[in-house]
């Protein structure tokens, strides 16, 4: 099991990671106070509606953007720089929640705000990963990556809770903003470690560099296939998991929202236990097998789901659902930064990004139509046969198979 945390070894991951926990931790707070205060002033599903689209619509606009730019940029100090704006941003949110001058136009313009830096942040996160730690401890990196964002979900909102409940929304935006603040310093000794990925090369239009990321993913077949086979199978999988599921806990399991609770609970456990036991490995091998098999098992357990199944048994298929994302995710991005040069890491994972989570919303509007048609029971088990078929036919590429 301590193998699992040989990469807290390395004192820059370490820093890195501590301070990135500590933000998610902080986010958590933000969401549950942001929640709060969008109830008690508005009491309008149309302006939290309104905050999400404005947080996630600049980061897809803006996601290739930021590969290009972080593949130019160091790597570190972009997050540095987007830790102390968000910290900056969030701080005036308090600042104003305090003074109760806080508005909805100010959530909508730090939501933009936030958005954008994520555009940033992501793509440079798990490029920065690679140039500080060694290739052996990579898988350990990436497990306890995913084990603190799982942890942070699993405790986090409870927190954010307590903390508005004890000291108002005000306190909790100020402790987030805190949070950003932390992460950077925690940057600060490990600056000098990111260097200039392309400094021996000259500069160039950033045009041409997002044409150079498209070029390295379409030119490589296990890339563009893995990547569209996630943007479409976001359609299958969003709208069972993220529109049909509340309904058909209520209406097909005849249970409350406690049941709710618990099946987010148990896919967090198999997430956590997911984490440990990849992180103990030094390498992956045989990843295109192991990788679209633990996603075709994604597929069977959202079918199952949506079987006259007991509460147990959809309990149990949501902790493998869990374990087998934490799965994918990890060999995923292990395999990225491995396979891709590093010069080209934040293009790559800006392409990855935004090819994968694209048809998200598509998933989400067909989910909700198809739901009120068809029913809960039929989105998961129409949904999951064709998740497993679509990440069935990516599998027959020979380049996809042999992925080692």
């Amino acid at each position: 099991m301590m193998s699992s945390f040989r990469a807290l070894r390395q004192r820059p991951f370490a820093l890195l990671w501590s301070g990135q926990t500590i933000s998610r931790m902080g986010d958590y707070f933000y969401q549950v106070a942001l929640a709060w205060w969008v109830l008690e002033k508005t009491g309008s599903a149309v302006v939290m509606g309104t905050v999400l689209i404005c947080s996630t619509v600049p980061m897809l606009v803006f996601l290739l953007l930021g590969g290009a730019l972080v593949d130019r940029w160091p790597r570190l100090p972009v997050m540095m720089f987007s830790d102390l704006v968000r910290g900056l941003a969030v701080g005036l949110v308090a600042v104003l929640a305090f003074d109760n001058s806080l508005q909805v136009m100010h959530i909508y313009i730090v939501s933009l705000l936030f958005g954008t830096v994520d555009a940033l942040f992501q793509p440079a996160y798990r490029a920065s990963v690679p140039e500080i730690v060694p290739v052996d401890h990579l898988a350990s990196a990436n497990s306890l990556t995913s084990l603190s964002g799982e942890i942070s979900g699993i405790i986090g909102p409870a927190m954010g809770a307590g903390m508005v409940a004890l000291g108002g929304t005000p306190s909790a935006f100020a402790l987030d903003a805190l949070s950003f603040f932390i992460s950077a310093a925690c940057l600060i000794p490990i600056l000098r470690l990111s260097g200039f990925p392309r400094a021996e090369e000259p500069a160039g239009s950033i045009l041409r560099d997002v044409r150079a990321g498209l070029g390295t993913v379409f030119g490589t077949p296990w890339l563009w296939i893995t990547i569209a086979v996630a943007g479409v199978s976001n359609i299958t999988y969003a709208g069972p998991m993220g529109v049909a599921l509340p309904f058909l806990i209520k209406d097909h399991l005849h249970a409350q929202v406690g049941v709710l609770g618990l099946f987010y609970t148990s896919m967090s456990l198999g997430a956590v236990l997911t984490a440990f036991w990849l992180g103990r490995y030094t390498r992956i091998r045989k990843r295109g097998l192991k990788l679209y098999g633990v996603w075709m098992l994604i597929g069977i357990m959202v079918v199952l789901i949506g079987l006259p199944i007991s509460i147990p048994g959809v309990l149990i298929a949501a902790f493998v659902i869990g374990g087998a994302n934490t799965a994918l995710g990890l060999i995923w991005v292990n395999t990225l930064q491995e396979q891709i040069p590093r010069e080209l890491q934040g293009r790559v994972s800006s392409v990855d990004f935004l090819g994968s989570s694209l048809l998200a919303p598509v998933g989400f509007a067909v989910g909700g139509w198809a739901t009120e048609l068809l029913g809960p029971v039929s989105i998961f088990i129409i949904g999951g046969i064709l998740q497993t078929g679509l990440i069935g036919l990516g599998l027959l590429h020979p380049k996809v198979r042999t992925l080692d």
